[in-house]
């Protein structure tokens, strides 16, 4: 049985190719059925994100069943098989394994290290075993892909560092400011850089959020979602000296704050500390706030030498984490291959068995005079030669379970002795794990 990868993601496709193949999670339940009805596809899970739309299925016919769902692909969506066909990659055996288990890990995602993408293949699986389209190979493999991505989580510190604007900005202010569990976050602007920003204060533990933006439906949106208070526009430099920490991200063309405003604000603190991070672009701070005594303004440009820095200390973390989806994927291929190799070589040895049996009844039963303990010994020296003539051949096959020629080998002995393809069913399976 092959594991095979089909799909297409941010760095073949652009947005408005990967939108139009995108499966909907309240409708997932119809195209599982569908990819398990084509021929040849055993099992079947589909991924579908922003970033990516991935199918994993098991097949014997690897070339067969990567085209199969390639052209599913576009058919489910009713587009032209040419549109699609140039953003599709399909993998199989260890580059299925390897691309799946990086995906899990998010060595494989727009920014490396994010976690999101986990949960998504984890909530993918979950429909994909509530509507039975997962069976007990998908099933071990899924499952050996999230302890893969949680070992790398584990040993590397992949995730450990911001790389984002937004998380970045709550980075700095953690190092200026220490503990934010007694500070307050204004957000000037409601948009989603802001609304990333306040998720990730809230939870480093800032006491609360204040939102303020031109349209004051959207800051009550904001605000509402995080428990916080939202402020009229018109208003919001009255209430600025009650935030520890600005947060502006609007598209005002010009400055909104500057250092008289600063000015007063630190004076209405009684002078203590006001941290401010523009992120917008054009800027809405002055440059000058910055001379304020007890107010510090950070832009995007230095939350973006924070970003990059951490992004090349991720790149060094993703070359240990490769390391470890090294390691894994020799395991679970070979735990793969016993599912073919083991019974093919029972069954044959039940071929040899069975004609060694008939040959040996066919000798006792013409054989006059036989000698009481002779059928004992002669059934000894025919088992002893099968044993040996079979050793040869199980020895091979056990190596190329491990060496990916697999497929080779059991087709061959198949043909040779006219095996019967037997298929064991989940519970003998499970058994043997």
């Amino acid at each position: 049985m092959n594991i095979i990868v089909v799909g297409l993601s941010h760095k073949t496709a652009p947005v408005e190719i990967r939108e139009k193949v995108a499966f909907s999670p309240n409708q997932i339940e119809k195209p599982l059925h569908e990819l398990l009805n084509l021929d040849g596809i055993i099992e079947g899970v589909i991924v579908s994100t922003c970033n990516r739309v991935e199918i994993y299925g098991t097949t014997r016919d690897i070339a067969g069943g990567i085209a199969r769902i390639k052209r599913f692909m576009a058919e489910y969506h009713n587009l032209a098989f040419e549109t699609i066909e140039p953003h599709l990659y399909g993998y199989h055996a260890e580059a299925a394994i390897r691309h799946v288990f990086r995906v899990a890990s998010s060595l494989d995602s727009m920014v490396v290290g994010e976690p999101q993408i986990l949960g998504q293949i984890k909530t993918s699986y979950g429909y994909a075993a509530e509507f039975k389209s997962s069976g007990i190979i998908l099933n071990r493999f899924l499952h050996k892909a999230f302890s893969v991505a949680k070992r790398v989580r584990t040993e590397t510190k992949i995730a450990s560092s911001a790389v984002s604007v937004a998380f970045a900005a709550v980075e700095l202010a953690k190092k200026i400011l220490g503990d934010l569990s007694d500070k307050t976050v204004m957000l000037i602007g409601a948009g989603e850089m802001c609304e990333l920003a306040a998720k990730h204060f809230l939870n480093s533990g800032a006491k609360g959020v204040m939102v303020t933006n031109r349209t004051f439906e959207r800051a009550e949106r904001l605000a509402d979602e995080f428990g916080g208070e939202a402020v009229h526009f018109e208003s919001f430099l009255e209430h600025l000296h009650r935030a520890d920490i600005v947060l502006s991200s609007t598209g005002a063309p010009h400055c909104i704050i500057g250092p008289k405003d600063a000015e007063e604000i630190v004076k209405k603190r009684r002078f203590k500390p006001i941290f401010f991070i523009d992120i917008a672009v054009p800027r809405d701070i002055d440059p000058k706030v910055d001379d304020v005594e007890n107010a510090y303004l950070f832009t995007v440009d230095h939350l973006q030498e924070i970003v990059q820095a951490n992004l090349a200390q991720r790149t060094l973390e993703a070359e240990k984490a490769e390391e470890i989806i090294n390691q894994e994927i020799g395991q679970f291929y070979k735990w793969l291959s016993t599912l073919e190799v083991t019974p093919t070589i029972v069954a044959l040895r039940n071929r040899f068995d069975e004609i060694r049996k008939a040959e040996l009844d066919k000798t006792i039963s013409g054989w006059k005079d036989l000698p009481q303990d002779a059928e004992k010994r002669l059934e000894s020296l025919t088992v002893a030669m099968m044993n040996k003539l079979l050793h040869a051949p199980t020895s091979a096959l056990k190596q190329s379970g491990q060496g990916g020629r697999v497929d080779l080998y059991i087709d061959a002995l198949r043909q040779l002795f006219e095996l019967e393809s037997l298929q064991r069913d989940d519970e003998e399976l499970e058994l043997e794990e």
